[in-house]
């Protein structure tokens, strides 16, 4: 129970990689705000019924009014928030094609969720970490941003920036006793993920570890605990990557 009573935001935690952390988190004690564009019942449902507490909550992460309308409910109903996991992304709809075939409009959908996602959720959050003098912002990057994977120029471009924005808004917020890492995963077969991936491809990523095998969502959620809990107090502005060896970082 590392993170009893400890109140934490997961953005997209309705399901995919999302839902592990959620059901991860909740078992570890956390009271687990579920946020997400699709429906979250099922999630809170789970983890009510396996003794957690738990709020769904509507979201788009990409529009500000959303974003703070999340954060309020948090409050209302937890009255703190100690954690975000900023994990809401688009990737798994997206379809592999080189960047002069990306639409316009498609590039700009994956940075404003990927990336204002990101800026808006920790607005939102803010004011109350610095109320009381401490938080947690986890962030998921991708390994894609350090291999440069191709055909994917507008995804990996965003994980980037997720680094980036780490490493940034940790300066800005230490003073604040706010901690801002990220995780950044390898490929992961979760829901929509394995659409746009060829069994070939699947092999290739296990060849490229260490460790040679797939890797699932629950080989995330022990670091996510991790970041989230306060024995990882004197941490803040690392990216760690969890891919099983497939980069060196």
């Amino acid at each position: 129970m590392r993170l009893k009573d400890k109140v934490v935001v997961v953005t997209g935690g309705g399901q995919g990689i999302g839902r592990a952390y959620a059901l991860g988190l909740a078992a570890e004690g956390a009271r687990v705000v579920v946020a997400d564009i699709v429906d979250a019942a099922p999630t809170v449902k789970e983890i009510e019924a396996r003794g957690g507490q738990a709020l769904g909550v509507a979201c788009d992460v990409s529009r500000e009014d959303d974003t703070q309308d999340l954060a309020t409910k948090a409050l209302d109903r937890f009255g703190r928030i100690d954690v975000l996991v900023n994990n809401a992304a688009i990737y798994g709809t997206l379809r592999r094609r080189p960047f002069m075939e990306i639409p316009v409009e498609e590039w700009d959908r994956v940075m404003a969720v990927n990336l204002r996602g990101l800026f808006l959720c920790a607005r939102a959050v803010f004011p109350s970490m610095k109320a009381q003098g401490k938080g947690k912002i986890i962030n998921i990057a991708s390994s894609t941003f350090f291999k440069g994977v191709p055909n994917y120029v507008h995804y990996t471009t965003s994980k980037g920036g997720v680094v980036g924005f780490t490493r940034s808004l940790a300066r800005e917020l230490g003073d604040f006793g706010i901690r801002v890492n990220a995780i950044a995963p390898g490929f992961t077969l979760s829901g929509e993920n394995e659409k746009n991936i060829s069994a070939e491809q699947k092999e290739a990523n296990v060849r490229m570890r260490m460790l040679k095998r797939a890797q699932v969502p629950e080989d995330l959620v022990g670091t996510v605990v991790f970041l989230a809990s306060d024995e990882s107090d004197f941490i803040t502005g690392q990216t760690i990557a969890v891919d099983g060896g497939g980069i060196v970082h």
